[in-house]
């Protein structure tokens, strides 16, 4: 393998464990109520602007994530509480409509709270490139590659061997089911949406002292995100993984080798091919239709 592709390749994957973890939390709203939610990228924006105005304060960065992940997940609730619950059973477009909505609120509301300057976190190990092989990468990729993998190793143990989880896999499958035997959806839907918000967080503090950090950073995390969870399949958390893995490897390898000008386009190209030719994606068990 050539130095050159080595590099792409853990470029690729660093940014690839990012999108995983947007597209996680498209999958795991989706799965429990059949909602797309495009304020999944203000989720990330959240966690990262959060977190640098706590450091500023003088808290150490492992608190200082900790409460933004916390205030990321309360935003969460806060929006299906308030928003998505106010309109269930209403048609998709309107669903669609709320979502959308409140990704225009959360941008505009963060741009006055903070600002719109470009901010970066400070690398969690330094930031001395490590060798390998002929490739270098820097320590903080491997915090996003770890991280990711223990994010997913830790949604694998909640959904299979708690009660919580079991009830939102039991919720996915037949919501009618688990209402009759007790099982409260709409505690479900609120703790998906706690969950998903949790996830961007933790994905906008991993990439914030790589590519920095803004007010209007989650469009297209989110838009990414959602792209990747497309291409694995949406509602399917392996597919999730699987999709924003691939994603970000074809845009490291794209930008590498024809133009980083096109590497936007493979992303948006990629979702309108699977949902042309493959509407189930890699791993989709279902087509992407609310009932």
């Amino acid at each position: 393998m050539s130095p050159q592709l080595l590099q792409y390749l853990l470029s690729g994957l660093t940014v690839g464990a990012i999108y995983a973890l947007v597209a996680l939390g498209f999958s795991i709203i989706y799965n429990a109520s059949n909602v797309i939610n495009f304020a999944q990228g203000e989720f990330v924006m959240i966690g990262g602007m959060a977190t640098v105005s706590l450091i500023a304060t003088g808290l150490p960065m492992p608190l200082a994530a900790l409460l933004a992940i916390a205030a990321t997940t309360l935003v969460g609730l806060a929006l299906e509480k308030f928003a998505v619950e106010r309109v269930r059973g209403e048609s998709v477009v309107t669903l669609i409509i709320i979502t959308i909505g409140a990704s225009i609120l959360l941008r505009g509301l963060a741009s006055l709270v903070w600002d719109k300057n470009l901010h970066a976190l400070p690398a969690f190990s330094g930031e001395r490139p490590i060798a390998i092989g002929e490739a270098t990468i820097v320590p903080q990729s491997l915090w996003v590659v770890g991280v990711t993998l223990v994010v997913v190793a830790a949604l694998w143990w909640f959904f299979n061997r708690t009660l919580h989880g079991k009830a939102m896999l039991a919720t996915s499958h037949n919501r009618l089911a688990a209402q009759l035997v007790g099982i409260s959806v709409r505690r479900v839907l609120l703790v998906s949406f706690g969950l998903s918000a949790a996830l961007g967080a933790v994905a906008g503090i991993l990439i914030a002292p790589i590519t920095f950090t803004a007010w209007d950073v989650g469009v297209m995390l989110g838009l990414k995100g959602f792209a990747a969870a497309i291409l694995g399949g949406i509602g399917s958390g392996p597919g999730a993984v699987i999709g924003g893995l691939t994603l970000g490897l074809l845009e490291a390898l794209s930008a590498g080798y024809v133009s980083s000008a096109y590497k936007d386009v493979i992303a948006f190209g990629i979702m309108l091919a699977v949902l042309v030719l493959m509407p189930g994606g890699l791993l989709g068990r279902r087509s992407v239709e609310r009932v």
